[in-house]
């Protein structure tokens, strides 16, 4: 199992971790022989681990990070009755979020619900900067099963949190429009 060392994320939710920061380190070292300035990046190891579900597609990683987490809600025991998935910004081929909450989901024996989708398209947040144009494209963005989510505790998981305006966006669409009774939030790293 990885080791972590959660860090609190602020939000709408009523209590939230990250299992840890996803870099540590991000050196230039120089530029390529196309020009684009090249990195050595340290990660810790959580942050190692997703980097190779994410980014390289390496699902032999989702045990150990599923692990990890299942660990630490152990541990935390928010209470929860399902975990609800943050749903993916785009189309992969190994959706990291949803494979990593399938295995949460059947560590913790607890349901998975995918009570929250996407109503419209929307350019990826990762490469949006500026928080009040995240904002904007947040709005009307999702929509909530109420059905499934009225009167739940539940836990948001997403597995990377950056600003946490997406997930701010859902907690406040799972309380207002789920009616959910209350809402956790959890990622596997922060950056």
């Amino acid at each position: 199992m990885a080791n972590y060392q959660p860090r609190r994320i602020l939000g709408k939710w009523r209590e939230g971790f990250a299992l840890d920061i996803h870099t540590i380190s991000n050196i230039p070292i120089g530029h390529d022989e196309y020009g684009y300035l090249q990195f050595k990046t340290t990660r810790s190891e959580l942050g190692e681990l997703l980097y190779r579900l994410k980014s390289k597609s390496d699902d032999t990683v989702v045990d150990e990070i599923a692990d990890a987490a299942a660990s630490f809600v152990n541990e935390w025991k928010p209470g929860v009755e399902m975990i609800v998935p943050v749903p993916p910004a785009g189309p992969r081929a190994l959706q990291p979020v949803s494979v990593l909450v399938s295995a949460l989901s059947q560590r913790l024996n607890l349901p998975l619900v995918e009570c929250v989708r996407k109503i419209r398209d929307a350019p990826q947040l990762k490469d949006i900067y500026d928080l009040d144009e995240r904002l904007r494209l947040l709005n009307d963005l999702y929509a909530v099963d109420a059905s499934a989510a009225s009167g739940k505790k539940i836990l948001l998981f997403d597995d990377l949190h950056r600003s946490g305006a997406t997930m701010n966006s859902i907690t406040t669409l799972l309380y207002d429009q789920g009616r959910a009774s209350d809402v956790f939030a959890m990622a596997i790293t922060r950056t």
